[in-house]
């Protein structure tokens, strides 16, 4: 046997060897204990070598060095190395969604950015406006998120004072001890965050396959955004070339037809517009091809969105507990519209921000009467307008957050939905609120509990006395409802009843809402599964419909049929 292939077999073995570490790795780190040792039993007898765990030594090297280097770039004031290695080895998870981790990267900006009047004691230093400069960037960015917080407010003048060494504000910033105890800050988040993983290196392989397998499906996208840049790319030189071939016609004395100079413009558009921009060129005014073709290409310039003026939220809050009934409705109905008619965006983010962070309907408040009591008014329009605010708030996802955080919330609503006339806005918005928060499962949870699906059942006996609007959402809180394990259980303690309004929901004239949401409803009572589900009882047969009516051997579409039954 030749060296060549006594090398090649050399390696193949040390692959195998390797592999075979990778799986018994994998196993121990599953706690596969009986398999470990029937694997390695095997092994042995096969005479196949395991090797022992090579550790983390490695890796813990590596961890080491990157810990010395950021250390060594904080002790040097290099911001420009520093924040590379930060951003490269500290995971973004950590740094958007860490309180601390953003706390301890703020102060390093503001480290670094001090660091050279710590060293000259003077502002006229040679890097000492790009610092600020950098400094102004962060603050715009990333920064720009701890700006409502109390803490960093003052720093963010930093960039502006003339002096800060002087500057009372910024007057610990300069004291000997202030970098010490940044480097123990930092010296203690970089030992917990760039700690070494223990995963082991078969599931980091399989995890690594799978961003592969994610990366080929990027290129893939990037590669057919190529192509139809590389063709278009093409077009436009033969465009090109053509008009060039027509310029030299025209010295000569040769005329350009009308229908040509169509044909040209068609190409030039993207195949989406060709029929529409071609129609529109009106060649006997001369630019209007051109114009059309400049515009197709003028990037669209974002609107400016104007910021609402702010509001005296304590003034705000003892009108609407002290004024008349007439200015609490007038208040009531002016927040809705703030929120409801704002732009899209970053206005309507600000001013739903405002309300929550000044506790609008005053849940932290430790007054007697707090504004959500509004709802028990005696005032109708009042009644209807808070509940209209609610339902504003609980469109939105932080709304819904806030909402959620107030205990009583639930049990006023609920208590509202009950005593309301039938056809009032103010129970159609309580509806409405209460199906938006029903897609949080600690709302779901206690709606359960305060029997809210036995109310929405005998609501929904009688459909055809229902606006649209209680229909749709009263049946779409009920599927809600229905997703949940208890919510199933508690159908199917009176299974005749909620099978007979399912099916006369099936005859509703508004045939979008009641079969979209029946769907909804079947597909949430099919995941729980009974025990005897071959009875000779009607109770039982309905529980057995209820829980099953999606099944494949039981589909929606005979139900009328087996309703007869009862």
């Amino acid at each position: 046997m030749n060296s060549g292939k006594i090398k090649e077999m050399g390696d193949i073995l040390a692959n195998e060897a390797d592999l075979l570490g990778m799986i018994k790795e994998y196993l121990k780190y599953g706690e596969f204990e009986e398999t470990v040792h029937h694997f390695e039993k095997e092994c042995k007898n096969k005479g196949k070598v395991v090797p022992k765990p090579r550790g983390n030594s490695l890796r813990d090297s590596k961890t080491l060095i990157i810990q010395k280097d950021l250390l060594s770039s904080f002790d040097d004031g290099d911001f420009k190395v520093f924040f590379e290695l930060w951003t490269e080895f500290v995971p973004l998870e950590v740094r958007d969604c860490d309180p601390h981790a953003q706390k301890l990267e703020f102060y390093l900006h503001v480290h670094f950015t001090i660091f050279p009047l710590k060293i000259h004691l003077g502002r006229h230093v040679p890097d000492f406006e790009v610092r600020i400069t950098h400094f102004k960037h962060y603050l715009e960015t990333r920064g720009a998120a701890l700006s409502q917080t109390t803490e960093f407010l003052p720093y963010y003048a930093l960039p502006f004072v003339p002096n800060p060494v002087v500057h009372p504000s910024f007057r610990d910033l300069f004291q000997e001890s202030w970098i010490p105890e940044m480097k123990r800050e930092l010296e203690k988040f970089l030992t917990v965050t760039l700690k070494v993983s223990d995963t082991p290196r078969l599931l980091s392989l399989y995890q690594l396959r799978l961003q592969l397998a994610e990366a080929e499906k990027r290129t893939s996208s990037y590669m057919r955004r190529f192509n139809k840049m590389q063709a278009d790319h093409h077009n436009l030189i033969g465009v090109t070339a053509e008009l060039v071939d027509s310029l030299e016609a025209t010295v000569s004395g040769k005329m350009i037809s009308p229908e040509y100079l169509q044909s040209v413009c068609v190409r030039l558009f993207s195949s989406q517009l060709r029929q529409s921009a071609a129609q529109s060129i009106d060649f006997t005014r001369p630019g209007t091809a051109s114009s059309l073709l400049r515009a197709s290409i003028v990037p669209q310039r974002p609107k400016e969105v104007p910021l609402l003026p702010s509001l005296d939220y304590d003034k705000l809050k003892r009108d609407l507990l002290g004024g008349s009934d007439r200015l609490k409705a007038l208040l009531l109905q002016a927040l809705c519209w703030r929120l409801t008619r704002s732009l899209q965006g970053e206005q309507r983010d600000t001013v739903l921000q405002a309300y929550v962070s000044n506790d609008l309907l005053d849940y932290h408040s430790t007054r007697q009467k707090p504004v959500l009591l509004l709802m028990r008014s005696k005032n109708e329009m009042v009644r209807q307008y808070m509940a209209r605010l609610i339902n504003a708030f609980a469109s939105l996802a932080e709304g819904r957050v806030y909402l959620s955080q107030v205990p009583s919330l639930l049990r006023l609503l609920i208590e509202s939905l009950r005593t309301e006339e039938k056809d009032s806005v103010s129970r159609e918005n309580v509806l409405g609120a209460l199906q938006k928060l029903s897609l949080r499962r600690s709302q779901q949870s206690a709606m359960i509990e305060d029997g809210l699906i036995d109310w929405l059942v005998d609501e929904l006996q009688d459909s055809d006395c229902l606006s649209d609007y209680t229909l749709e959402y009263a049946v779409a809180l009920l599927m809600n409802l229905c997703l949940r394990t208890r919510g199933k259980r508690k159908c199917a303690e009176n299974p005749k009843y909620v099978l007979k309004v399912l099916t006369d929901l099936l005859g509703h004239e508004n045939h979008e809402v009641t079969h979209t949401h029946f769907h909804g409803h079947t597909h949430a009572l099919t995941h729980t599964t009974l025990t005897h589900t071959h009875t000779h009882t009607q109770t039982d047969t309905c529980k057995f419909i209820i829980f099953n009516v999606c099944n494949n051997e039981f589909p929606w579409r005979l139900l009328a049929k087996y309703s007869l039954l009862f």
